[in-house]
């Protein structure tokens, strides 16, 4: 572009100036060319008067703007970093290094007191913890109701220990933080004393891709800034949330506008922005938000008991894809399929099984594992569902009564696929796997993959373990020759196989026909 612009500058410079004088107010417009020679004269050319058509059906949200904004609120968050860094002196500089809290009587605890001592002066010998790192964020929220609830992202107010809420005409109040919930990135906060606020609705009814939305907040520390566009997608999935079902719009947000209300055109918030999709972290069009619907479920748990509890079916879970689908009979690559149910939790009392395709909760279809999460989620523990299940080619209802989701405990800890020795006969089979018997423990070890073979192009590796196929255990490479052709017989040309990795479950369909990829 540089190169350009200056070879333009050079012809510029070259030639005989150009100008172009326009009378202001509706004058004669007079335009010189280069200069004329002595056989030329300037020619006057009047202009024309420029009458713009009569613009209708152009959308103006200043009414709706003037309505909502006095409800929006920017947050300002004050507060401490937690387990700062402890600093040790040496000599004329700093050495900073982070030593852990540890009980008394921990075996290490001696070993990094004296570390500490040969790092230390005098009696400055041990490591001395340096104060926390105070900080100050914005973010933006807005109040759902007149006695002063409000509602922000979890991650504006987290580890906040002083919340300012500053109203649109300037007015500042502390409030204090109800509850939060890391999962959905929401929180709530109370202004005591208010019985009066503005306040905003949430919507009850679904946004539809390409309506318009308009969004309010305080990007950059400029509150009360509005911008406006579409809802561009719905149900995406950002940062691998389990309780994902993000809008997508591309009205300007910005760093600030988390927290933020997205308005619909009747002045009833639709979604709350949480995040961005960007390379420079400036606004590039992609704004994420959370729909109504989950705030509305969330904040009302938050209000009452300023905690957050979830149904719990207690399923390992993946997608369906359409391999999957032919391999066990589906009409359509959806539901969710159940790679291993926990051990004595509802889903496992209940009946459920690995192998089974869950396709519909209360009648409800279930498209991918994600919508399933979700909607096992969004149901109180204790609450009886109907499950519509798909196994052995058939449809069967199962009822489960749901647990509670104990979001605090690790997650449950995986069998781990203990080490075996290898025959010394592995045997090629009709699909381009070489197994042998895992002695160590259940299934067979894959022992080569063809890479011309329809097994490596789905992703079998060396060293996975094949524990059934057609939902059928197999042991030996005959076990997995005759499920095999089980399949065959049966006219589909897929075969769903159980495989494990790592400790992981999941399901593979593995086309058996040739040519078939």
């Amino acid at each position: 572009m540089r190169s350009i612009l200056n070879s333009r500058a050079r012809r510029w410079i070259g030639a005989s100036a150009l100008a172009i004088l326009a009378g202001i107010g509706g004058g004669t417009a007079f335009v010189a060319a280069t200069a004329p020679s002595s056989a030329q004269s300037a020619k006057l050319v009047p202009a024309a008067q420029i009458t713009a058509p009569a613009v209708t059906n152009v959308p103006n949200f200043a009414d709706l703007v003037d309505a909502v904004k006095p409800a929006v609120v920017s947050i300002i968050v004050e507060g401490a970093e937690k387990s700062p860094a402890r600093q040790l002196q040496r000599g004329g500089g700093q050495f900073q290094f982070n030593f852990p809290d540890l009980p008394d009587d921990h075996p290490f605890k001696d070993f990094f007191n004296q570390f500490g001592q040969e790092f230390g002066q005098g009696n400055q010998g041990q490591s001395q913890p340096t104060p926390p790192r105070k900080f100050m964020a914005a973010g933006s929220g807005f109040v759902i109701s007149a006695d002063g609830y409000i509602v922000t992202n979890n991650h504006v107010v987290e580890n906040a220990d002083k919340v300012t809420v500053v109203f649109d005409n300037g007015t500042q109040k502390q409030a204090k933080v109800v509850g939060t919930d890391q999962k959905t990135d929401l929180a709530v906060v109370k202004l005591d004393g208010e019985t009066d606020l503005p306040f905003v609705k949430l919507s009850d009814v679904e946004p539809r891709v390409g309506e318009w939305v308009v969004a309010v907040g305080n990007p950059f520390g400029l509150g009360g800034t509005v911008t406006a566009g579409i809802i561009s997608a719905r149900g995406r999935d950002i940062q691998g949330s389990s309780y994902g079902d993000f809008l997508q719009i591309d009205a300007a947000v910005n760093t600030g506008n988390s927290g933020g209300p997205d308005f619909n055109m009747n002045g009833e918030v639709v979604g709350v922005n949480t995040a961005i999709f960007s390379p420079n972290g400036g606004n590039v069009g992609i704004a994420f938000a959370i729909p109504a619907s989950v705030v509305k479920q969330v904040t009302g748990q938050l209000i009452q008991s300023g905690t957050v509890t979830r149904g719990f079916l207690g399923v390992g879970i993946q997608d369906v894809s359409s391999d999957i689908a032919d391999s066990v009979g589906l009409k359509d690559a959806a539901g969710a399929l159940v790679t291993e149910p926990t051990k004595d939790s509802p889903a496992d009392k209940a009946g459920v099984k690995s192998g089974d395709v869950i396709t519909a909760v209360d009648g409800k279809s279930v498209s991918n594992a994600l919508d399933l999460s979700r909607t096992i989620a969004g149901k109180n523990p204790g609450t009886a569902v109907e499950l519509s299940v798909w196994r052995d080619g058939k449809e069967q209802k199962i009822s489960v009564t749901l647990g509670k989701l104990d979001e605090t405990a690790a997650p449950t800890e995986q069998q781990q696929q203990a080490p075996a020795e290898e025959p010394a006969a592995p045997a090629p089979t009709s699909v381009g796997l070489t197994l042998v018997p895992n002695s160590g423990g259940e299934g067979l070890l894959i022992q080569d993959v063809d890479p011309n073979s329809a097994a490596a192009e789905k992703g079998f590796a060396v060293g996975d373990t094949i524990l059934e196929v057609n939902n059928q255990a197999v042991s030996s490479v005959a076990d997995f020759e005759k499920a095999v052709q089980a399949v065959k017989d049966s006219g589909r040309n897929t075969a769903l196989v159980k495989a494990q990795r790592d400790g992981n479950t999941r399901f593979i369909g593995l086309p058996i026909t040739e040519g078939k990829s």
